[in-house]
């Protein structure tokens, strides 16, 4: 079970993309799919919204994947790999999860799965790049969401125009030059294709980015 994850800070699109991957990967790619929305609130409006467009998802409320509740997600990971042993499952963290510890967790469950790390895939948002990266606590976070980072998605591309998206990548190149980088619009499905065979691809990935 190849375990992906859609990172990325609060409001990035973290949840379009999930849905419209999961579509392509068991439609087009003919894949089991599963998918964990991690919720930090009681109310877990995310997979309420992934469940309507008629997908099965586990929801993980009371914490961080990545901190508080990660014996929560490793035992997920198991449940899942023994009950439904689906091909992929796309974990969408809370948006100030670190990418390499919910890699970390993955791991954990991975002692009692056959488990395989895909990449972490962050989200950064087109619309809002100076927010994201400004010199407070906030771009200190998304910083080290993005050097973790195996894939960059510039999201929401189809809102913004070509200077602004040129813009995104040469910040984000700054934080992270190694990673793969891709624009993504899961309105009109810009790098929707591109980012699903990078998912699949039979490439094993380190707990830190190389």
């Amino acid at each position: 079970m190849r375990v992906v994850q859609i990172a990325g800070f609060l409001g990035c699109g973290k949840t379009s993309a999930m849905m419209a991957l999961s579509n392509i990967l068991s439609g087009d790619h003919h894949k089991k799919v599963a998918l964990v929305v991690n919720e930090i609130g009681e109310i877990p409006v995310d997979g309420e919204v992934v469940e309507k467009c008629g997908l099965r998802v586990k929801t993980l409320g009371g914490g961080c994947i990545c901190c508080e509740i990660a014996f929560n997600f490793a035992d997920t990971i198991v449940m899942l790999y023994k009950i439904f042993n689906p091909d992929i499952l796309l974990a969408e963290p809370t948006g100030v999860a670190v990418p390499h510890r919910v890699k970390s967790a993955t791991l954990m469950g991975g002692r009692d799965a056959e488990v395989s790390l895909g990449p972490a895939v962050v989200l950064f948002d087109a619309i809002r790049p100076e927010e994201l990266l400004s010199e407070d606590m906030l771009g200190t976070l998304v910083k080290r969401q993005l050097k973790d980072a195996d894939i960059i998605a510039i999201s929401k591309v189809d809102a913004v125009d070509e200077e602004q998206i040129r813009d995104c990548e040469e910040k984000t190149r700054e934080v992270n030059p190694e990673a793969a980088l891709l624009r993504l619009s899961c309105i009109r499905g810009d790098g929707l294709e591109e980012l699903a065979k990078l998912i699949i691809e039979p490439k094993e990935y380190p707990l830190y980015p190389e």
